[in-house]
């Protein structure tokens, strides 16, 4: 049995790359064949189909024998030049299937999109209505940020007017006591004067 990574190597390059080159060359031909065109549109079908179903099947039947084998098998069986089993399958199978209940298929398929339109439309309205709830909280809470702005600078600003109004009277008081003792001492150096004058002229 192949490992994991290699089955799911081997069958995005056979089941995937390689018919999708295929498809490539057949696309850009001067005059593109139109058995050949139908051959790939017939066969990106089926794979669609089996992808749908290859997730269900790898939920409960994976654990089988060569079952990664198996898938690969199928993928090369259908785009094989030898087998060419897409217009096999196509015509036997699915074409048969889908004609006979595609009206049911169209309004299951119309029910899926008008219920996928609403589901968007809802969590279209609860997306905005999410992002106007957040838009406002931000809003109210620059406003409420801006507003404590000024306050918190006018406290600020009283708080240096104060600190300045502490030092101007502080200087005052310096100034008030340097002059009262510069005023005793000039009173000492008079009185001191005025002493000594007169005890000369008492002398003399």
């Amino acid at each position: 049995m192949m490992g994991s990574f290699l089955s799911r190597a081997l069958l995005l390059v056979f089941g995937y790359a390689y018919p999708a080159y295929g498809c490539f060359k057949t696309v850009e031909k001067n005059k593109p064949e139109i058995e050949q065109l139908l051959f790939w549109c017939q066969y990106w079908i089926i794979v669609a189909m089996l992808t749908v179903f290859e997730r269900v099947g790898d939920t409960f039947i994976s654990w089988l024998p060569l079952y990664s084998e198996a898938k690969l098998g199928i993928f090369i069986y259908l785009w094989h030049p030898k087998t060419k089993g897409t217009s096999y399958v196509y015509n036997s199978f699915f074409r048969p299937y889908v004609a006979k209940h595609e009206g049911e298929i169209d309004r299951t398929l119309l029910e899926l999109r008008v219920k996928a339109w609403d589901i968007a439309i809802l969590y279209w309205q609860k997306a905005v209505s999410f992002g106007q709830t957040r838009f406002f909280e931000i809003l109210q809470y620059v406003s409420s940020q801006s507003a404590s702005w000024p306050k918190s600078d006018k406290s600020e600003n009283l708080a240096r007017t104060n600190r300045v109004d502490l030092r101007e009277r502080m200087v005052e008081r310096e100034s008030l006591e340097r002059s009262e003792e510069e005023e005793d001492m000039l009173a000492r150096s008079t009185k001191k004067f005025k002493d000594s004058h007169n005890a000369d002229r008492a002398r003399e």
